[in-house]
Formats: C-alpha cells, sequence, structure tokens
C-alpha cells in the first residue's frame, strides 16, 4: 500500500474527471491535499467534505489568467507552509479548425497554451524553486496520446500544447535532478469522464473503443492510480518518463 503521510500535494483542476479521482486516491493514501478547481465549486467542496477539511484545502483559479498559477502556488503553500508534489492536471479542450476565422483560430491556440502550458510552467518554476530549498520534491504533469500521435484538425492546438508538457518535462527531469527533484509525465488516451462523455455523444462510443485494443476506455481511477505510484517516490531513476495510459492504443 503506498503511504503518502506527511506529504502536501497540490493538484490542479480537481473538481472532476481524472482530477476528483486523483485527489481522493491521494487522500487515501493519506496525503494531504490542495484542490485547485475554477467553475466547479460545488463538486469541489463534495469532495472536500468526504475527505475531510483538514485533510483538503480549496482554492479557486482561473488558470487562464496571466499570472494565476503563481498566485495559486503562493495561497498553496500558505496551508502547510510547504509543497512535497505538484501534480499538473487542469487543462481545455477547446475546438478550432483551420476553416475558422482567423479570431477564433487565434483565441482557442492562445487559451488553450495558456492553460495547458503556460500555466504548468509556471507552476513548475514556482516548484522548482520550492523544492531547491527542501532538497527535492515530485512534479507529475497530465499529458496526452496526442503529445505523441497528434489530434483530430479541429483541436490541432491542443495536441500541440500536450506536446510542449511533455519537452517540458523531460528538460525538468534533466535539469534539475540533481536537486532531487524528480519530474513525470502521464499521458491518458481516452478517459471516461464527463467532458470525454459529452466528446462521445457526438462521435459516437464505438469510434472511441474502435483502435483500443483492450477494447475499453480507461478510467479516471487507472490514471489516479499511476500518479499515486510516481507521487510515492518508489522508484526515482524513473525521472524523466512518461507513463502511457491507452489500453495500447498508442505505443512508442
Amino acid at each position: 500500500m503506498i503511504n503518502l503521510s506527511e506529504k502536501v500535494i497540490l493538484i490542479t483542476g480537481g473538481s472532476s474527471g481524472i482530477g476528483a479521482a486523483t485527489v481522493q486516491t491521494l487522500a487515501k493514501a493519506e496525503a494531504n491535499v490542495v484542490l485547485h478547481y475554477y467553475h466547479k465549486q460545488e463538486a469541489a467542496e463534495t469532495i472536500a467534505d468526504k475527505i475531510g477539511k483538514d485533510k483538503c484545502y480549496l482554492l479557486r483559479g482561473d488558470l487562464a489568467e496571466k499570472n494565476a498559477a503563481v498566485k495559486l502556488w503562493q495561497e498553496a503553500i500558505a496551508w502547510k507552509n510547504h509543497i512535497d508534489i505538484l501534480v499538473n492536471n487542469a487543462g481545455i479542450f477547446v475546438s478550432a479548425g483551420v476553416e475558422d476565422e482567423i479570431d477564433i483560430w487565434t483565441n482557442a491556440w492562445q487559451q488553450t497554451l495558456q492553460v495547458n502550458l503556460i500555466a504548468v510552467a509556471d507552476l513548475s518554476r514556482e516548484a522548482i524553486r520550492h523544492f531547491q530549498t527542501r532538497n527535492g520534491g515530485t512534479i507529475i504533469n497530465v499529458a496526452s496520446r496526442a503529445a505523441f500521435r497528434g489530434d483530430d484538425p479541429q483541436h490541432i492546438h491542443y495536441a500541440a500544447s500536450k506536446g510542449g508538457v511533455i519537452s517540458l518535462t523531460r528538460t525538468i527531469a534533466r535539469g534539475f535532478a540533481k536537486d532531487n527533484i524528480l519530474a513525470y509525465a502521464v499521458a491518458p488516451g481516452f478517459v471516461r469522464t464527463e467532458r470525454v462523455e459529452s466528446y462521445l455523444e457526438e462521435v459516437g462510443e464505438e469510434f472511441a473503443k474502435g483502435d483500443i485494443p483492450l477494447g475499453k476506455l480507461a478510467t479516471p481511477e487507472d490514471v489516479a492510480n499511476v500518479v499515486a505510484f510516481l507521487a510515492s517516490g518508489l522508484a526515482p531513476h524513473t525521472t524523466g518518463t512518461t507513463i502511457d495510459i491507452n489500453g495500447a492504443s498508442y505505443v512508442h
């Protein structure tokens, strides 16, 4: 059983989907969790009540705003005066294709890169600086299968943002291992979340399962369990690694 007692973990986008499952999995492993959310306050409060307010601290923030990530980090630190592990999970998935007007295209790129990559980089920067004063720490970034195989033409920007997350993670791992800072990425394919359920209503579930050799979508708990393992520190020499969670729909 993984034991994360005494660890303080900040997870972004923790009110639903992969984030909510991860918060609860980490809490079951006795971690103290800072749950960041934006829209879904009621869902976040329900999770915190279930875990216990002494073990789960709620913070609201819009990562689409410039420097919001820095403010979030500072507020998170104030809870226990330190953070041991950062899980960058928050992300957006908006549609825009080459046939759209330039304003739609540009806004989609700017918003997606801000939330999915720049905020991740900003939080990682704050984490690195903090971890350097504490003899190390761990960063776990949620990327996507799309980082490696691309996405559909309506989500070029999403794939590009997640590709950036992979490069960011690898660079942190190589550059700061000397400070005992570990960095990992997880790359899910289709995961049965609210957002994906909505997408499946448009394209059909058989479309999503069609290229998954395992024959079914992953669950949020699949991803949460991998994050918990990486957070455990049981395999530090895997730093820089990306773990695929896609039912063998893309292997590399």
